[in-house]
């Protein structure tokens, strides 16, 4: 069901819905808020006070459960006369709308760290294509020549014999070998509504493959079995698309597609889905820790915006805090903080500090980003109003596998010790300390870019 127009609502400078059309004053009614009275939508609220407090318009998706049935609908926020104006669209009533919007989240994210981007056509031929890395410069190139082209013909698929191209499904998050680069490429193939797939490549987690002396049988380290890169360059690779299978599958029985369905299985299916989402997070931090505890690990230094990153990595966990109703205070788009470091792990550290922040603040609470430059170094600050991390246990909240007594959350006690290790690697610091109004305020400090600092005064 999608309704036929636009809705139109008003807020006071109290976040007070004081006037709306039938259809979200019902639904306002119906989530247990009062008509007129303060807004009783987490999403919207959050959106709309942020547009107050920043005094900027802004848009956003918005999903809330109205009776069990989830209801989507983009909106359009314009600050006015001390409060907001609300203009709402695309409202639709949607079984899928949970599972949708988290796909939504994924793929932003995918786009985001992704190293080339390629518009395929119906068939996997190529049509456009963009490349972001110095090693995929000979790609790049065999993009802008192979125009009609499967993409299949420009990369190496390791141990497949089948005839090409091959159905989209079963080249998603396959291996590749790209020629020029040494580094290990994943493919994401993401079908788009005009038809056609977007194609991301993004480089795996893990090192450059071993030699073929060392690969070769029986060849071992003076230690015995050489074990280095298993989880990451072996296991999670395996284990990362039955799991996702899991997930899909059991979000799809929860959410009825495949018909009706008991109320106690689909808490079942629930269930399934979460625990699958849990495992799928561990085994891509032991991935990622076996990384950054390697002795050969080195990030790959670059220019790079921290307030851009914090800028990114808010957009790509909004709908999260809007669910919890809590507001996402970023960086204002002029802000810069020019620095050093290598994007993908600059964005890997922030997401994880936001999304601690969102986890354990308050609901209808704020998550403000900060960032600055002083003297040697670039700073960016994630802090929210929780409990705040006690003096003695600022250290000990960056050890491996620490919960600091929580349990039952979903974390595994990595992020982190693998944020730090990552800060450390690229001559950085992360560490924590009591935000002004209480709360945890978490810094990430690097090295400033001197060249784009002296240009920008200049």
């Amino acid at each position: 069901m999608t309704a036929a127009g636009p809705i139109r609502a008003r807020l006071d400078g109290a976040d007070c819905l004081v006037e709306a059309d039938e259809t979200l004053a019902a639904l306002q009614l119906r989530v247990g808020g009062s008509y007129p009275g303060p807004l009783a939508i987490p999403g919207l609220l959050a959106l709309a006070r942020r547009a107050r407090v920043q005094q900027v318009p802004l848009d956003g998706l918005v999903t809330v459960a109205d009776e069990a049935q989830p209801v989507s609908f983009r909106a359009r926020v314009d600050p006015a006369d001390g409060g907001t104006l609300i203009r709402i669209t695309e409202w639709q009533l949607s079984a899928d709308a949970w599972a949708a919007e988290e796909r939504a989240t994924d793929e932003l994210l995918l786009r985001q760290v992704a190293e080339a981007h390629v518009v395929l056509d119906a068939e996997q031929r190529v049509i456009s294509g963009m490349t972001e890395a110095a090693d995929l410069e000979q790609f790049g190139q065999s993009l802008r020549t192979g125009f009609g082209r499967y993409w299949t013909d420009l990369v190496e698929l390791p141990g497949n014999t089948y005839r090409q191209p091959l159905h989209w499904r079963l080249l998603d998050d396959a291996e590749l070998e790209i020629p020029g680069s040494s580094r290990v490429w994943r493919a994401r193939l993401i079908p788009l509504r005009a038809g056609g797939f977007e194609l991301l490549l993004l480089a795996d987690t893990v090192l450059a493959r071993p030699t073929k002396a060392q690969t070769a049988p029986g060849a071992a380290t003076s230690r015995g079995t050489d074990w280095k890169g298993l989880l990451g360059r072996t296991l999670a690779p395996a284990l990362r698309l039955p799991m996702n299978r899991i997930v899909a599958n059991a979000e799809t029985i929860r959410s009825r597609l495949a018909g009706p369905l008991d109320a106690q299985y689909v808490a079942y299916a629930g269930d399934i889905a979460e625990a699958g989402r849990h495992l799928l997070g561990l085994v891509e931090d032991l991935a990622d820790l076996e990384t950054v505890e390697d002795e050969d690990f080195a990030p790959v230094p670059d220019h790079v915006d921290l307030a851009d990153c914090a800028r990114r990595a808010a957009g790509i966990l909004g709908v999260r805090a809007q669910e919890r109703g809590i507001v996402m205070v970023p960086p204002s788009i002029e802000a810069t903080a020019p620095a050093i470091g290598e994007f993908r792990r600059v964005l890997q550290i922030l997401l994880n500090l936001i999304g601690n922040a969102i986890r354990y603040a308050p609901e209808h609470s704020a998550v403000s980003i900060e960032t600055g430059v002083e003297a040697g170094g670039t700073w960016v600050a994630v802090s929210d109003e929780g409990r705040g991390i006690a003096l003695e246990e600022a250290d000990k909240v960056f050890e491996k596998f620490e919960r600091l007594g929580r349990s039952g959350d979903g974390g595994s006690g990595l992020g982190l010790y693998i944020s730090r290790k990552l800060a450390r690697a690229m001559g950085g610091e992360l560490s924590v300390e009591q935000a002004k109004g209480g709360g945890a305020r978490f810094v990430l400090s690097l090295p400033s870019d001197a060249e784009a600092l002296s240009s920008a005064i200049g």
